[in-house]
């Protein structure tokens, strides 16, 4: 495997320097923090993540305000009181994106999210436990038991909370495979997840750098060399 610090030297160079390059990697996250979320603002997160996948983003952020209001601020609890008319009804809403299987999965995930609550006084409080580097782990779980969380939803959702995730964008997995891990280049398979899952831990335990910030440096170090001003729009995230 190349060393990592190659790895970021060829990042900085690409961006313009490690000032640049460092300025882009947004903050640290601290999965400690992600106890105090609430429930409502995590099934807002995993509402918005599902209607963003297949779709334009930017839609999605333009709508969301709509979206609050239409299912009721995310409180599970509520949601869960409501009758089959009141979903029935959102389909046909247009202050959202208008798909009945989406809808259906903010249903059910509201289920998810608060049986995870009580089980573990919150599902920030879960989240917060989880083992930093068992990602594969615990993206799996949300793929089992939550709906439409699977692939790169999970990673997405994780990252948009701000726990310590990497993303296999198609950059960070040509990177990976350029420095020499022996993937696919859709790595889907658990022999792969783990092999991904490996490298990470170990570069994050040679560094000291959050994982978050190795999947954009191997973002950054590899493919098309977008401006810094065109990355500074995926630092909130």
């Amino acid at each position: 495997m190349i060393d990592f610090q190659k790895i970021r030297a060829r990042a900085a160079s690409r961006k313009g320097g490690d000032n640049v390059l460092a300025s882009l990697l947004g903050a640290a996250p601290d999965n400690a923090r992600l106890a105090a979320i609430a429930d409502d603002r995590i099934l807002s997160t995993m509402a918005e993540r599902v209607f963003a996948a297949g779709f334009v983003w930017s839609v999605i952020e333009q709508k969301w305000p709509g979206f609050e209001e239409a299912f009721l601020g995310f409180e599970p609890k509520r949601l869960l009181f409501q009758p089959d008319d009141f979903w029935h009804d959102l389909a046909s809403d247009k202050h959202i994106v208008r798909n009945p299987q989406k809808i259906r999965a903010v249903r059910d995930n509201a289920a998810f999210v608060e049986r995870v609550s009580k089980e573990h006084g919150g599902f920030g409080r879960f989240l917060a436990e989880w083992p930093a580097d068992d990602q594969i782990g615990l993206t799996a779980y949300l793929a089992k038991n939550g709906s439409r969380l699977g692939g790169a939803t999970a990673q997405y959702l994780l990252r948009w909370l701000e726990w310590d995730a990497y993303v296999l964008s198609n950059d960070v997995v040509a990177a990976l495979r350029d420095a020499g891990l022996d993937i696919a280049q859709s790595p889907t398979s658990k022999r792969d997840a783990e092999k991904v899952q490996k490298q990470i831990n170990e570069w994050a335990a040679q560094t000291g750098l959050p994982r978050k910030h190795i999947s954009r440096i191997l973002a950054m170090s590899i493919g098309e060399n977008r401006s810094p001003e065109t990355m500074q729009r995926y630092t909130s995230a």
